[in-house]
């Protein structure tokens, strides 16, 4: 009988563990790959939605200009770039754009002794440690900023995005927006050339470079630093007013967005408001118009509609800004545009 029992139970764990890998199997995925400035959103939102909507998100956090290399070419399901795509490249490449989040970028910094949101730094103060022009830490413009402060004869050690990156186009959009000699010998792009500083990979690369070298600057999405618990700067904005990167300043910020723009590429770089932080911009997803897949095109527009719905708890954890109502419900009429054979993808039916 115990025999018999044992085979019995044998039996049984063999038809679930059959259940579960065929519910497994039939799991729907999309891939996207892109932007790091939003890589942990995308997987804490990945995560959720293979319980809440079976879907298994594969995402590669490989940069803003490896992602629109990658959905031109088909690759993947999705591209993620948070630099928006120009409108004849779009139409080109027969794209759709539009805005997944908001996220906001913060200086980082290595000094020893100080602390977080204790340092004061201007615009136009970093566009000089960027051109070279800035060295060191006890410069007299960095005194004159940050009284009380001890800041010591260090060499400042810049550091930038070494890959192709939406989060150096804000980065140096906001660094033209102010400094006009930045402007004319940078400029704005994914990749420029930096006349001081050395390269890292990524977000992540930014982060841990300058968490190991003393001195150190760099520019991240503020998910990173506060997660690698980085030493963040005030900023002054353009009301003159230092404020902290906090959710409060960032909120400030996105409610002055003009989403009128086409392809819904708002600039929310250097914003009006006294409490609104001087770094905030959407990042976007590029999705087909015309895909080669209907049902991994529906599929995105499935998930991307679930994290609408039901992502914003899990954004505003990680310092991300949700996207206003009447800019989600645009976007979901914008997927109309998605078609095969003539007939729109959204609603999935």
């Amino acid at each position: 009988m115990v025999s018999n029992r044992l085979l019995a139970l044998a039996a049984g764990l063999v038809a679930t563990i059959g259940v579960s890998m065929a519910a497994n199997a039939q799991q729907a995925s999309i891939t996207g790959a892109g932007a790091s400035f939003p890589n942990p959103l995308y997987q804490k939102w990945g995560a959720a939605a293979r319980e809440a909507i079976g879907l298994q998100l594969n995402y590669q956090s490989v940069g803003s200009g490896a992602g629109q290399t990658q959905i031109r070419n088909r690759t993947v399901d999705f591209g993620a770039s948070d630099a928006p795509m120009k409108a004849e490249e779009l139409a080109e490449h027969k794209l759709l754009q539009f805005p997944s989040t908001m996220g906001s970028l913060t200086a980082i910094v290595n000094i020893p002794g100080v602390e977080d949101h204790k340092l004061r730094l201007t615009g136009e103060v970093i566009s000089d440690i960027y051109l070279g022009k800035i060295s060191k830490w006890n410069d007299p413009r960095l005194v004159e900023l940050n009284p009380g402060v001890e800041l010591p004869n260090l060499a400042i050690a810049p550091v930038y995005r070494a890959d192709g990156s939406g989060t150096t186009y804000v980065w140096v959009s906001y660094l033209s927006a102010v400094s006009s000699e930045f402007k004319d010998r940078v400029g704005v792009g994914t990749s420029v050339r930096w006349p001081a500083g050395t390269g890292a990979r990524g977000n992540e690369g930014v982060a841990g470079t300058v968490r190991n070298v003393r001195g150190a600057i760099g520019y991240v999405e503020h998910a990173y630093a506060a997660q690698n618990k980085l030493v963040t700067t005030q900023l002054r904005n353009k009301a003159g007013q230092f404020v902290v990167p906090n959710s409060e300043a960032f909120e400030a910020a996105a409610s002055n967005a003009d989403w009128s723009t086409p392809n819904f590429a708002a600039n929310l770089v250097n914003t009006e408001g006294e409490k609104s932080w001087p770094i905030v911009s959407p990042t976007f997803i590029l999705l087909p118009k015309n895909p080669q897949d209907a049902t991994r095109a529906q599929n995105v527009m499935k998930f991307f509609d679930w994290a609408y719905r039901d992502g914003d708890a899990a954004a505003r954890e990680l310092d991300y800004i949700p996207l206003p109502e009447k800019v989600e419900e645009a976007v979901r009429a914008a997927w109309a545009q998605v078609q095969v054979d003539g007939k729109p993808l959204w609603p999935a039916k």
